[in-house]
């Protein structure tokens, strides 16, 4: 629901049923779509008061991307802004191929997170320099810091080729919630191809051919689920709210059927 606002999208939250939400203080790529509440005041005030009127609570905050140029001391306002909201989580990227001064800098940025009382959970991504959860299971476990955590997105579980078998390796510590969502059974070709998937053509839960339900018996059942669902044809023609309503009944559809079958 990117197009609308915090202070729309956790009413809208709120009236369709969702407990959390997750909120884009930073783009994903440059020039995308965030709602910077670090640097705007009045818009930080209106979703604080909009996130007590409602009960609705902040999940992660995101997108940190880790580049070569990227500077962790710069993160302190966007660590305040997560703090002030209430946020539990932080969702992490990593774009840097240099994977051991990546890795320095992520243990710098766990430990700077964790004092604002923020997890920073690292997203694999095929065409990320950490590409699959084989990868990310070295790269947290090597930094064993608390707030490090692993981040499980259902398409690129998928894509990556990842096994349940290495999921269920994991520590419960290093999981602190999940990302829901379905796609074609075929993968795509490119890379190309993977990105625009990704970013503009998912499915709802269940409407596609991925083993969502597998992964979600394979997932601790105490973790709160992130439903990601970036539609951006669907957008042009369907509103915020029916998109929300029909992907939070989904999403609850293939966590019963997981539940019932566990």
């Amino acid at each position: 629901m990117l197009e609308l606002a915090p202070p729309e999208m956790i009413e809208l939250a709120a009236r369709c049923g969702y407990d959390k939400v997750g909120l884009r203080l930073l783009p994903a790529t440059p020039g995308g779509v965030a709602y910077r509440l670090m640097d705007d005041a009045p818009l930080l005030r209106e979703t604080l008061r909009r996130l007590q009127s409602t009960g609705v609570t902040v999940a992660d905050i995101e997108v940190v991307a880790f580049r070569p140029e990227t500077d962790v001391g710069s993160f302190t306002p966007f660590f305040e802004a997560g703090a002030r909201l209430g946020a539990k989580h932080i969702l992490v990227a990593a774009y840097d191929p240099d994977l051991a001064r990546f890795s320095d800098r992520y243990r710098q940025f766990c430990e700077a997170a964790a004092q604002y009382g923020l997890t920073s959970d690292l997203e694999f991504m095929p065409w990320t320099s950490v590409p699959d959860l084989e990868t990310a299971i070295r790269i947290v476990g090597g930094i064993d810091h608390p707030a490090a955590g692993i981040l499980v997105d259902a398409l690129h579980f998928d894509r990556s080729q990842s096994s349940l078998g290495d999921l269920r390796t994991i520590p419960a510590r290093r999981l602190h919630y999940w990302q829901l969502c379905d796609g074609p059974a075929e993968r795509p070709s490119t890379t190309e191809q993977l990105i625009h998937a990704a970013r503009e053509e998912r499915m709802f839960p269940g409407e596609g051919g991925l083993d969502i339900v597998g992964l979600a018996r394979a997932m601790p059942d105490d973790l709160t689920i992130s439903i990601e669902v970036p539609t951006v044809q669907l957008a042009k023609t369907v509103d915020a709210e029916t998109r929300a309503r029909r992907a939070l009944a989904a999403g609850k559809t293939v966590v019963e059927r997981a539940r019932a079958n566990s």
